[in-house]
This record gives structure tokens, sequence and C-alpha cells, in this order.
């Protein structure tokens, strides 16, 4: 089986290393700059008292002139569309494209792009990050990829690939219908953001102020409703287990999206929060929280924009 990681971040870059390391064939499709540190360093994990280094394949968009059985799709939602050209060589009337982003926009522009039967679901749960040296930390031991047929059928192809995900040591659950889990992880990354984006601190930081343990509730609460109406009802157990990561004392944990925001980058503002406020509005669901939420990281971006060309 031959394996092409879309990125070699702190997410598809992890659970590419996981499947090289167990013997896979596994190329890294990479931005030039990326392939050079690649090379000098080596494609390196560290972080809770483990460092391995691996020699990764690497490939940029120029040389890729072949297909391949999976791809996994690890960018920002800001590079999808780059992404999608590039791939695009790789993925034959046999391939299968399995995108691992947040959201859902992603999913429709893929399939718009390579047909429906060429992309799955999936939903990364991982902690992880790229440190200064552009090394992958390890910081929790959560390493899961589940992944699913759009419709919610069993097949033997996807099987397989969760066969291959849990040799390398990546559990891969069957989920009852991939699209629910896409909307689930989306309502939990968009109420996790919205609480420290909209308060600029942590977790803990919003949780131990007065009036801050209420934020986190009536988020999940919003965009439960989002999804909900779209047929995808948040049960109570897996409510009960986001506000115990968004809602909790002393908790210092924040999502990428805030770390992207207080550093002056983009985010994904509009694949996340512009999205899903955009279906509430067609759903009828009222989400004036994740509507400030929204306008707040627009605002960021616009300004970020702005700099970015030299503008005002």
């Amino acid at each position: 089986m031959k394996i092409l990681v879309v990125g070699a971040g702190a997410t598809g870059g992890y659970f590419g290393a996981l499947l090289a390391r167990a013997g896979r064939d596994v190329t890294f499709l990479v931005r030039p700059a990326r392939a050079a540190a690649l090379r000098e360093r080596g494609l390196r994990v560290v972080g809770r008292d483990e460092e391995w280094v691996l020699t990764p394949r690497l490939v940029t968009a120029d040389a890729l002139d072949t297909p391949y059985d999976l791809v996994l799709l690890s960018v920002k939602s800001t590079g999808l569309d780059r992404a999608i050209e590039d791939i695009a060589p790789a993925v034959g009337p046999d391939t299968a494209v399995v995108p691992l982003l947040n959201g859902l926009a992603h999913v429709e522009a893929l399939s718009a792009r390579f047909g429906t039967s060429a992309v799955l679901g999936g939903v990364a749960k991982v902690v992880t990050t790229l440190d200064e040296n552009g090394d992958i930390r390890r910081l929790a031991p959560l390493a899961h990829l589940t992944l699913g047929e759009q419709d919610g059928t069993r097949s033997a192809r996807v099987a397989g690939f969760r066969a291959v995900l849990e040799e390398a040591g990546i559990a891969s659950p069957e989920p009852e219908h991939v699209i629910t889990a896409m909307w689930h992880k989306w309502v939990f990354i968009t109420t996790f953001g919205a609480v420290t984006s909209l308060m600029r601190g942590t977790v803990g930081d919003v949780h131990d102020t007065p009036g801050g343990p209420s934020l986190a509730p009536a988020l999940l609460d919003e965009a439960s409703a989002v999804a909900a109406a779209a047929g995808h009802p948040v049960p109570q157990a897996e409510r009960a287990t986001t506000l115990a990561v968004v809602a909790a004392a002393g908790s210092p944990m924040v999502p990428s999206l805030y770390r992207d925001l207080t550093a002056g980058r983009p985010t994904e503002v509009e694949h996340l929060f512009g999205d899903l406020t955009t279906r509430a509005r067609a759903l009828g669901v009222a989400t004036p929280l994740l509507d400030l939420a929204t306008l707040h990281l627009r605002v960021h971006q616009r300004r970020v924009t702005a700099e970015a060309g030299g503008g005002a």
C-alpha cells in the first residue's frame, strides 16, 4: 500500500511518522523549505520521555507524478485549494483521500474535485505541536484517526486502512457514521476555540474568573444546536467530555487556533466559524455567541491580511 501524507506538520507528520516507523510505504508531500529542513534534521518526534527520528521519503508538488492508494491530507484550510491541485496527480481511480481537517467544507470541496467515492470522512484526535526546531512534540498519548465512507456504509477498503493504522499504533475506532463524528469534532473545536479566543486566555483563565464558568456551556449549547438541526445531535456523554476539556479549573489548555491568534498569524475562521454560522442561519438556529467569536476572528484576519499585503 502506497501512502502519501500531505504535510509533515504536527498532525499529518505524526501519523505519517508512525506509519513509516511501522514499515509502511510512506511519502510526505511538502513544500521545498520544509523538505530542506527534513533532509537536514530528519523527521523527529519528541516529548513524553521519548525521542526518535526518521529519514522520511519526500516529494514536492512539481515531482508528484504517480497515483497512491491512500492520501492523508493534513493542511490548514487556508492552504486547501492549493493542496487540492497539488495532489491531483496522486489521485487515481482507486485512490482514497482522507482529509484530517476540522469542519466539513473541505469534504465538499474535495468531493467536487475528485468525486464523492474517492473521499472518505476523517477525524483526527492527537495532541501534538511543532516546536521551534520544527520537530513534532507529543504532548499527550492520544492518537486516534477515525475514518469511514461518507454515506456511512461499511467497506472493505476502510477496514483495510483501519487495520494498517492499528498496526502502526494509531487507534482507529469504527464510527456509527463518520460524518456525525466530524460534526461532533466540529462542535468541540469551535467551542474550545471560541472560549479561548473571545476571552484571550486559557481554559483555566476563563473558568477561574467570575462569570467565566457559564461561557463554555453556553457556547457548547449553540454549537450543539446547529449539529442537532443538521441531523447530528451530540450525545450527553460527549457533551460532558467536551466540557471536561473546555470548562476546567486551572487548565492551561488552548487550541491551535488560539496560538495562531495570539501570534498574529492567520486563523481558520471561515472554515471553522464562518461555515458553521452560515449553516446555522440556513437551519434557523440562533448563535449569538458564535457570531461574536466569528466577528472577533474576522477582524483579526482582516488585520493580518492587510499587514501581509502592506495595506492599511
